[in-house]
């Protein structure tokens, strides 16, 4: 079995099938994984992360889709992230992503990963921000990273994004409300697709309204929101969004208000999430290591707070904080 060092030489050289193994390792939690990401940290922060996310329907694996064909012709090699849903059943990912992108299936300057969600909310993965990485370090130009698309909860992709886009169609009526908030904290470029339908002008005076609507404080400051009305199936208006991506990608670079403090959230983002995965693991080992606590709290011989006082100082020594 390969050591660590030679793993991580080998992705960075580019060996797609170790970096498949790697993914599936970290994706398993198998260990050896972390030690190899930890040899390749350095060599990440290179690739140009794009977040697509929005509504389930909006059309994000055809933009996608599009993205990638759009880049593939500027001669620029494109990492693919794609999470989908959770199956209730087997626990792996639906996969429909990679279906939706099968005509670049065999291009080698293209590498399509799909995860499965595996009850992580916020619309990505637990996984999402280590395949990304390996990415990175194998030398991708760009990653773009498509989230499970289950509304306002999306948000995570900021915390792994450079540039986040938000995917919207006309006819939502009230959804648009819905995800408002979402909407305004984390885009850095709208997209209205499917712009070729009727109602593609109300959505467009929508979003601009609400973003002209924001507190002052918000505004002040803050970098300008584009939207940008594309029809993804016929390829329309990608160009024009991969420009506003550009856009905003260069003002970041340029030391725009907020551009170091987004890249610190996303650093803290990591640490918390590898610290929180940490934990969890610690917990249900701990949990099926004390399998009569849990049967005292299902007969009611004792209740979850004092289990979870008489857990917690089992593991750390310190008892619960309320």
């Amino acid at each position: 079995m390969p050591g660590a060092d030679e793993v991580a030489a080998a992705v960075r050289a580019g060996d797609v099938r170790a970096a498949a193994r790697l993914m599936r390792d970290l994706d398993d939690a198998r260990p050896g994984a972390v030690e190899v990401m930890k040899l390749l940290y350095p060599h990440t922060g290179r690739a140009w992360v794009l977040g697509i996310t929005g509504n389930p329907g909006s059309g994000k694996s055809t933009v996608v889709d599009a993205l990638i064909a759009h880049y593939r012709k500027q001669h620029k090699r494109v990492g693919v992230v794609a999470v989908d849903p959770t199956s209730p059943f087997s626990g792996g990912a639906i996969l429909g992503d990679r279906i939706r992108m099968q005509r670049h299936a065999t291009d080698d300057g293209v590498f399509i990963r799909s995860l499965a969600t595996r009850g992580h909310l916020g619309g990505l993965s637990r996984s999402t921000s280590d395949v990304v990485a390996v990415l990175d370090a194998m030398g991708f130009d760009l990653v773009l990273v498509e989230t499970v698309g289950v509304g306002q909860d999306e948000i995570d992709v900021v915390a792994q994004a450079e540039t986040a886009v938000v995917v919207t169609v006309p006819g939502l009526g009230d959804e648009i409300q819905a995800i408002k908030a979402g909407i305004l904290e984390i885009a850095d470029v709208l997209v209205v697709n499917k712009a070729d339908r009727e109602g593609a002008d109300r959505t467009v005076r929508d979003l601009t309204t609400m973003l002209e609507l924001r507190p002052a404080d918000a505004r002040t400051g803050a970098e300008p929101v584009e939207i940008i009305r594309t029809v993804a199936t016929a390829g329309q208006g990608i160009g024009e969004l991969a420009a506003a991506c550009e856009r905003h990608r260069a003002r970041g670079r340029d030391g725009a208000a907020g551009s170091d403090d987004r890249r610190r959230r996303r650093a803290e983002a990591a640490v918390r999430e590898h610290v929180l995965d940490a934990v969890r693991r610690t917990v249900d080992e701990a949990l099926a290591a004390r399998a009569e606590l849990v049967d005292r709290v299902a007969a009611r011989a004792l209740d979850p707070y004092s289990a979870a006082d008489e857990l917690l100082t089992a593991i750390t020594g310190a008892r619960a904080p309320r």
